[in-house]
């Protein structure tokens, strides 16, 4: 291929699991940082994985993708992290039988404190950071915390899973393609207190005109039903699945990651989990928020949006997830704290 770019060194951890079992092909294939645009993989993963990412390596020799240059495959991640410019974090300690919320902050808490500091550490500068693995806006906060010598810019969480969901379910009720529904977003945690906000949203029709979809949908599926919906979709297809989402969510990874690459299309708002500077909608300081944003293409600045009329109902359920985001902050920092992490 000619007229390709530099090549870019993208880590990708969790790399033997089932998300990154789509999520590579994606990288690789150009879907997330463009059809010119060569990469080399850092896969780390646990030590005992590295034989199942062994076979992952030679799929991907076996796909012979244009776009990928090498891979490194490690299970250290000051090797995985190495400057690199981009960080995709999706593994992290799995949720259990037997625990709590509670339980899954504590067993993360270390090893997101060991990554946010290696990112510091060895990363580039510049290195753009999404943390997937679950809770993922506090173990976000977490590596933020470990690795404060990089910008708070620099980390983001996942709810573009949770942004695609959404537009889904708004395009299915109203009979209308996903690609006609505008500004509808999540708000908070991706957790089941996230509100689906569809106050804002539109519908392209065929004329080009815009209808609010509040304006063609019944209030009360907006706000009950649909968040529901939203909410616990996760646990829908764990129960019909009988495992977790992993084609929607690396989706969802690769439509995060190249809207902050290349910036939101005009007149259009997306979901992102950011750190929270208290100047947003009377959100607090110091937690990982999912906002409406929207992303200067030539910098890649994410913006939250501003001036957004909130109405009763949506501010009490940004109030709730709020709470629950403070509560696991306090939480994730004093296990570091207890134990010295």
């Amino acid at each position: 291929m000619s007229n390709l770019k530099p090549f870019i060194r993208v880590a990708v951890t969790g790399a033997a699991g089932q998300i990154c079992y789509s999520l590579l092909a994606n990288i690789c294939k150009g879907e997330m940082f463009g059809a010119d645009q060569p990469v080399v993989l850092h896969l780390l993963d646990i030590t005992p994985a590295l034989g199942a990412l062994r076979g992952v390596t030679l799929e991907l020799e076996d796909c012979s993708f244009p776009l990928l240059v090498d891979f490194v495959v490690t299970d250290k991640p000051a090797e995985a992290f190495a400057d690199v410019d981009v960080a995709i974090l999706v593994g992290a300690m799995p949720r259990r039988e037997g625990m709590v919320r509670a339980d899954l902050l504590k067993a993360n808490a270390g090893i997101f404190k060991a990554q946010g500091a290696a990112l510091a550490a060895h990363a580039k500068p510049s290195v753009r950071v999404l943390v997937v693995g679950n809770p993922a806006n506090t173990n976000a906060l977490i590596a933020l915390t470990t690795g404060s010598s990089l910008p708070k810019s620099a980390f983001t969480a996942l709810t573009f899973l949770d942004h695609n969901r959404l537009k889904a379910q708004v395009a299915c009720k109203l009979g209308v393609a996903v690609a006609d529904v505008r500004n509808t977003f999540i708000w908070g945690n991706h957790s089941k207190t996230q509100y689906p906000d569809v106050s804002h949203g539109t519908v392209t029709n065929a004329d080009g005109s815009l209808s609010r979809v509040m304006d063609l949908a019944e209030s009360a599926w907006a706000r009950d039903e649909l968040v529901t919906t939203v909410q616990t979709r996760g646990a829908a297809v764990i129960k019909a699945r009988k495992l977790s989402s992993a084609m929607s969510a690396a989706k969802a990874i690769t439509d995060h990651m190249r809207t902050w690459w290349f910036g939101t299309e005009p007149d259009d708002i997306v979901s992102m989990a950011i750190y929270s500077d208290g100047t947003h909608y009377g959100v607090a300081e110091g937690i990982i928020f999912s906002f409406p944003v929207t992303i200067d293409a030539a910098t890649g600045d994410i913006n939250v949006v501003d001036g957004l009329d909130i109405d009763a109902f949506s501010q009490s359920m940004l109030d709730k997830t709020q709470a629950e985001l403070i509560d696991e902050r306090e939480a994730a920092l004093a296990f570091l704290a207890e134990s010295n992490l």
